[in-house]
């Protein structure tokens, strides 16, 4: 009876987690779209053309948005998103080895 639960368990905290991850990567396609829009229809609606892509005003809802993503990404991936799942314990291993490499003098 407990292992049924613990799987029921262990299937709600994965749905969970698969519906957090569609989130983002739909919170991502909308950013994209929106943003390639407005920067387009900025280009296309000014007198001055191409210029207007060196503008402060045709990125600020990008970069600023894009800091929004970038926190998303940050509460649905974790750490792991940019460091990985077992940076820690890799890099903890590196450390010894070059520590064990090294000549001891004082022994």
């Amino acid at each position: 009876m407990e292992n049924s639960n613990l799987e029921e368990q262990k299937y709600i905290r994965a749905k969970k987690r698969v519906k957090s991850i569609k989130g983002f990567y739909s919170h991502l396609a909308v950013y994209l779209g929106v943003n390639l829009f407005l920067i387009v229809l900025r280009v296309i609606s000014d007198s001055n053309g191409l210029e207007e892509l060196w503008e402060w005003q045709t990125y600020n809802t990008a970069i600023f948005w894009g800091i929004g993503i970038l926190f998303h990404a940050l509460s649905v991936f974790g750490m792991d998103f940019i460091m990985g799942s077992n940076w820690e314990d890799k890099k903890i291993e590196e450390i010894m080895n070059k520590d064990k490499s090294k000549k001891q003098y004082w022994e």
